[in-house]
């Protein structure tokens, strides 16, 4: 049964949801941001014509909400195949999975992840503070509003900017769109839109939360690469000594440790290395649920 056409932007956006439920929620985010910003505009440009007539003037040009949405998997179907990273060969053997993993280009992605980590904790967490607290202490001053908005003005581009960095290293849809158009809204319904807005807050507990978890990824990648490179290079080192070409022999409790009792140590290097490339991959699982969770608005479920 044909859905009677929408009289307003609410009933137009009502009806994309309702066309795009199930889908990815941050795709339904992205359209209807597009069509509530795009709708907007046009009701702008022919202020003496009603929602209604507006509405029913662009349906030609944009499309029915049951269009739009069939346009936007469409292109998230196209775009997933064109970004898919090709599948690992499959491996047969307990030993072939645990080594094959550095045939998986999504964990060396996400190990970049967890050294950049620290960095972007750092600034995200320097934001916030700063930002709450120049908006506490100026709340009750004509200035604290328009620095408030721009705060939180800041925190959405800057969620926006870290949804882009997990998407492109951890492999998880985020928005690409803000969370809704303020287009046509007064400044006391976008300071209540901020305050109302679940994402407002979740947004920065993330940015909060990235400082310990930027401590935690990067000093966890940064130890276990050097505790098996370390290991993984004794033997190399031991066997240059007995060339002539390295000073010193490798020396455990005061003694020489000879070339075939370094292979051990080698061998614990690799397994090492190779859990933590394990590790660093499920890492990177879990950093894109909880972005996820604490970034993207679940008005699309």
């Amino acid at each position: 049964m044909n859905r009677p056409a929408p009289r307003s932007i609410d009933q137009y956006l009502g009806q994309l949801r309702d066309t795009l439920k199930g889908e990815d929620p941050a795709l339904v985010q992205d359209a209807l941001y597009d069509a509530e910003e795009y709708l907007r505009a046009e009701v702008a440009s022919h202020a003496p014509k009603t929602e209604a007539d507006v509405l029913e003037l662009i349906a030609s040009t944009y499309g029915a909400p049951d269009e739009v949405a069939e346009a936007y998997r469409t292109t998230e179907k196209t775009v997933k195949e064109a970004l898919k990273r090709p599948p690992p060969p499959p491996r047969r053997t307990l030993l072939g999975r645990f080594f094959g993993i550095y045939a998986d280009s999504r964990a060396w992605t996400a190990l970049f992840y967890m050294l950049l980590a620290l960095v972007t904790g750092i600034f995200y967490f320097t934001v916030t503070v700063t930002g709450l607290s120049l908006s506490v202490g100026l709340m009750f001053l004509i200035i604290g509003v328009p620095v408030f908005l721009l705060f939180i003005g800041l925190t959405r581009v800057l969620s926006l900017v870290e949804g882009r960095i997990v998407e492109g290293l951890l492999g998880v849809r985020m928005p690409r769109r803000p969370l809704r158009s303020t287009q046509g809204l007064s400044f006391g319904a976008r300071i209540k839109e901020m305050l109302l807005d679940r994402r407002t807050w979740t947004t920065l507990l993330y940015m909060v939360l990235m400082l310990p978890l930027g401590i935690i990824y990067f000093t966890a990648a940064v130890t276990g690469l050097a505790l098996g490179v370390c290991g993984i290079a004794v033997p190399v080192v031991a066997m240059l000594h007995l060339l002539g070409l390295a000073p010193g022999p490798i020396e455990v409790d005061g003694e020489n440790l000879a070339w075939p009792l370094t292979l051990p140590v080698a061998l614990f290097g690799v397994v090492l290395t190779t859990a933590l490339m394990h590790g660093v991959r499920a890492l990177g699982e879990l950093h894109g649920r909880l972005a996820r969770a604490l970034l993207l608005s679940r008005d699309g479920e």
